[in-house]
């Protein structure tokens, strides 16, 4: 790759050993993002605990703040946020006197969406240039048919300017896609509508949402790939503890696999079986990990994963109606398939094309790199693996910006025997800053 006119470069060095113990990994930023929205929402005062201190939380918090709702979360030994959040309940939120910029976080903008519609406001929202090219009609669509309306009329991108009504409608909304961004901006908006809205979705999605509603006291029905919310409803302040992220736990996961020598405990993980299909993934691929049941956050359920170094590993197929709960962790499991004997198949991910980033193209990119073979077929990704991958030296990986291929890119180095060098490594904040710090406490 041309290092020309690309962002600085962090250096990842081997790591020194094995990585062997127990860790933590931060807090759920899915449930993270709704804890603070949800809280903001409702009646009264909510304790929250775990929250992960990331760009993209705090983007959340700062468009709550900016509406009206009271925060005052303090960072804790753990690196986590708690404290409280008071919010703006039946009298709504405040208009807000600047546009509210949502910085790189897409959950932001598209929840934020259906938080506002169902109020007398018009709210406009905006994002950094990577937010900004990301698609926003999927949100709109359903939210017009409530009865919202929208500056551009029709737009695909953001800044977007959300003109809420008191008037929503419900409706019954077949969605195009399995995302669970549409169906909690859709079921948000629902809350505050006259009678029951409902979102049906080709694919199960990730289903935080659907649990953690009723616990802010919103009737909520959920079902495979449906979910709906009967409204109107009066939103009554919760406490909520946050669970590890499972997308952060793939990273530290697949450290452990493709390191000799290496077992780690990963405790106080969520376990929601909508966010741990990577851990099916890599059973299939034949790796030696396990998880244990240690108990609930609210209907969350939490524990531990185990992880071992696993030599041989094998290529296998990833359904596209699995595809909804592995999503975010592709780029990884990718770079464990460029480890396996065989290829592998990740069926139906076109969506990766309008992530942080184009996530499939700079996965294949990326894989070329280290002589392994990836390509596209239609909307699938293929990966011919390499059991005997060599990383050459002085290789310098392209984030994009993107966190996700960031922290990726960074395990080339940390689990091989060579340095390398990654673009822009620094928006690992977005959702684990303290990633390489972590992957280094585990060497001893």
């Amino acid at each position: 790759m041309s290092t020309e006119n690309l962002p600085p470069c962090t250096t990842i060095e081997p790591l020194r050993g094995p990585l062997t113990g127990a860790c933590h990994v931060p807090g759920d930023k899915s449930i993270s993002h709704r804890a603070v929205l949800f809280a903001a929402m409702a009646e009264g005062t909510s304790h929250l605990t775990g929250v992960l201190d990331s760009e993209d939380v705090r983007a959340s918090i700062r468009a709550v703040e900016a509406l009206g709702a009271t925060v005052a979360l303090d960072r804790q030994p753990d690196g986590t946020l708690a404290g409280t959040v008071t919010g703006w309940g039946a009298e709504g939120p405040q208009q807000p006197d600047a546009p509210i910029d949502c910085g790189n976080s897409g959950t932001t903008a598209r929840l934020l969406m259906g938080v506002v519609a169902p109020w007398d406001i018009a709210v406009a929202i905006t994002g950094d240039a990577s937010l900004q090219k990301r698609p926003m009609r999927r949100i709109v669509a359903p939210l017009a048919k409530m009865g919202a309306t929208f500056e551009p009329e029709s737009p695909e991108h953001l800044p977007i300017t959300v003109h809420g009504t008191r008037r929503l409608r419900a409706i019954e909304y077949a969605s195009p896609m399995a995302s669970a961004q549409l169906k909690t901006a859709v079921l948000l908006a629902g809350t505050f509508a006259e009678g029951a809205t409902t979102v049906t979705e080709p694919a199960p999605s990730r289903n935080h949402t659907e649990l953690m509603l009723p616990e802010f006291n919103v009737p909520t029905t959920a079902g495979t790939r449906v979910a709906g919310v009967e409204g109107p409803a009066e939103m009554l302040a919760s406490d909520v503890v946050v669970p590890g992220d499972p997308s952060s736990a793939a990273f530290v996961a697949a450290a452990a696999l493709l390191t000799p020598g290496s077992s780690v405990a990963i405790e106080n993980v969520s376990l929601n079986p909508a966010r741990i299909g990577f851990v099916r993934t890599l059973e299939r691929m034949g790796a030696d990990i396990e998880e244990t049941y240690g108990g609930a956050e609210g209907k969350e359920p939490r524990g531990t994963l185990r992880v071992r170094f696993t030599p041989t590993l094998r290529g296998c197929e990833v359904p596209s109606q699995h595809i909804a709960s592995v999503i975010d962790e592709i780029p990884v499991l990718a770079l464990v398939a460029a480890h396996a004997r065989g290829i592998t198949v990740f069926h139906e991910v076109g969506e990766l094309r309008v992530k942080e980033s184009d996530r499939l193209a700079a996965i294949i990119e990326g894989l070329a790199q280290l002589g392994v073979d990836a390509w596209e077929e239609g909307d699938d990704l293929l990966i011919e693996g390499n059991p005997s991958l060599t990383v050459p030296e002085g290789l310098v990986f392209n984030s994009h910006g993107d966190h996700r291929l960031a922290m990726t890119w960074a395990l080339v180095g940390a689990c091989g025997s060579v340095p390398v060098d990654v673009t822009d490594f620094t928006c690992v904040a977005v959702s684990y800053p303290d990633f390489l710090a972590d992957l280094k406490e585990l060497v001893r």
